[in-house]
This record gives C-alpha cells, sequence and structure tokens, in this order.
C-alpha cells in the first residue's frame, strides 16, 4: 500500500476572475497576466483523494495574487482540517505582524512564507530589516512556520544569514522551499540564465551541492528542506535518479528534516499522479519509517504547532 501524502507546496489559481484578481506584489511591477490554466480547490481536493494526499498546505502564489491571501483563505474554509493556508504579506509593513497575528487566530493561517521577486539585486533587507525581523518574532510567538524562498545567486550570503536568525529562534520551524540548494534552481532562474547566456551547471552526486550550501544547517535543528517538483525538474534534467538526493538529504540531516510539496500551481511538467509518484519514488533507499516521515510524519507534525 502506498504511504500517504502531506503536500506542503499547493499553488491554488482561481476560475473566478472577477472576484480574485491578479494583484503585482509590489506597485513598481506591472499587473500578472492571467494563466492558461487553473488550479481551483476543487480539483485539488480531487486530486488529492486520488493520491491519497491527507493534507496540503496552500501556499499563496504571490508572483499572481500579491498580497492578497483571499482565495487560499477562503478555499481552507471550506475544507477545514485539511488544507493549511500559508500567507505572503509585506515584511517591510509595519501592520504585517498585526495582521498576520489576527490571520492565525481568526483564519487558521498555518505560516508565513517570504519571497523576494528580483533574484538580480542581492540584498538581504526582505530577510532581515528590522521590520521583517519583527514578521520573524510573531511566527515565533504563534509558533508557525517560517518558509523561505531563495534564489540560487543568494545562496552564498543569505544561507549565513538564516542560520544566525535560525539559532535566535531556535523553536521556529524554519522550511527552505525547494530545499535551498543548486538543484533548487526554479524555471524562472534557468530562463534568465539562458537569456544572459550563461551555462547551467549543477553540482552531480554524490553531494549535489549540498556540501558547500545547506550542509551548514547540519547542527541547525529548526531548519527543514522541502523538496519539490523543481528539484525533480532539474535531477531529471540532468539525468539523476532522485532517490539518490533523499538518501543523501536524510545521511545530512537526518529523517525529521525533509519534507515533500508538489509545487502544482506552478510547476506543471507533470501532473499531480506524476508529481505524487515521483515524491513516492524518491524515498527508494530510505527505510520504510524514513519514507513515512519525509512523505507525511515531517509535515502533519511541523505544521500541527499552528493555528
Amino acid at each position: 500500500m502506498d504511504l500517504p501524502l502531506f503536500d506542503t507546496h499547493a499553488h491554488l489559481i482561481s476560475d473566478d476572475w472577477d472576484t480574485y484578481r491578479p494583484t503585482p506584489l509590489r506597485a513598481d511591477l506591472p499587473t500578472p497576466r492571467q494563466p492558461d490554466f487553473t488550479v481551483t480547490v476543487e480539483a485539488l481536493i480531487a486530486m488529492m483523494d486520488e493520491q491519497g494526499v491527507t493534507d496540503a498546505c496552500l501556499v499563496q502564489r504571490g508572483h499572481l495574487y500579491g498580497y492578497d491571501n483571499r482565495y487560499i483563505l477562503d478555499s481552507a474554509r471550506r475544507f477545514p482540517g485539511r488544507l493549511h493556508p500559508v500567507v505572503i504579506l509585506d515584511p517591510q509593513d509595519p501592520d504585517t505582524p498585526d495582521r498576520y497575528r489576527r490571520m492565525v487566530a481568526d483564519d487558521h493561517v498555518r505560516g508565513f512564507r517570504m519571497a523576494h521577486t528580483r533574484p538580480w539585486i542581492l540584498d538581504t533587507a526582505w530577510l532581515s530589516s528590522p521590520q521583517a525581523m519583527e514578521v520573524w518574532k510573531a511566527c515565533a510567538d504563534l509558533a508557525t512556520p517560517m518558509t523561505l524562498i531563495l534564489f540560487t545567486k543568494q545562496l552564498p550570503y543569505l544561507l549565513p544569514l538564516i542560520k544566525i536568525i535560525a539559532r535566535r529562534f531556535p523553536e521556529l520551524p524554519i522550511l527552505l522551499d525547494h530545499g535551498g540548494m543548486p538543484f533548487g534552481m526554479t524555471q524562472y532562474e534557468v530562463r534568465l540564465a539562458g537569456e544572459a547566456g550563461e551555462e547551467v551547471v549543477l553540482p552531480g552526486p554524490p553531494h549535489f551541492g549540498i556540501d558547500s550550501t545547506i550542509g551548514i544547517f547540519e547542527d541547525v535543528p529548526n531548519v527543514h528542506f522541502k523538496l519539490t517538483e523543481i528539484n525533480m525538474e532539474r535531477l531529471d534534467a540532468e539525468d539523476v535518479r532522485p532517490a539518490h538526493l533523499v538518501r543523501r538529504m536524510v545521511d545530512s540531516f537526518g529523517p525529521d528534516r525533509v519534507v515533500w510539496g508538489s509545487d502544482v500551481g506552478q510547476s506543471m511538467l507533470w501532473d499531480y499522479a506524476g508529481k505524487a509518484a515521483m515524491a513516492r519514488a524518491a524515498t527508494d533507499f530510505l527505510t520504510d519509517e524514513e519514507a513515512r516521515r519525509l512523505l507525511h510524519d515531517n509535515a502533519a507534525r511541523i505544521y500541527s504547532t499552528a493555528g
């Protein structure tokens, strides 16, 4: 029997464009284009039922809806206890910590996500300005996980900074989207590299670049790593079996610090059935107990502390 799954990274896209309008993350950005596909909450629940997915985190699709989290909040209310909102708010807004506290109390929000929109700007304010640190403190006070998405060129200076912050809030679960490693390079970054004439060369097995990047977190137990279709895409492009990376991750960080997320609604190379099958196959070199933790139990533990 297939092990159950907990999807920590599902993006919703509504088919009601009048109610849930595309909204830029910043005033100086253009209004996002309406995608040519949707992932409604009804569709997600149906796919979850088909693939044995018990729970899903609804991660705000910031590059489509900006800071307007209404669709994931409205959707989670329809399926309480099964869908868990992870919101994106402006960490530089002084009102954000209190607004987030209200969302946790009133809307059953389960986590905060900080996202940077411009990989070519190498700054840290989006993550660690005095105002952003107030958001970190709110998450720590509420025991709701903090999720971060990092771009590849930012890793050399952001990962040491995150280590400092993680030690400041040792009880706060921190999740790095797409593993926070070279094999987490997004399609967006791959396209930018191609446009700039840069060759994408990823470090291969057995280390996968872990030693020079997220290896610094081996002794920081509150930092966790989320593996998604983006990692699978990079591994597939390099003709590397994902189970090798997963075994390396568990050997480095233990069986309790790696989780799975589909990235449905953003990465659409494989359908949801394909994503679920790849997740389970990626645990081929794990014990049954290790696989159960990665696919389900770790996420259930991390997100049970919230709300």
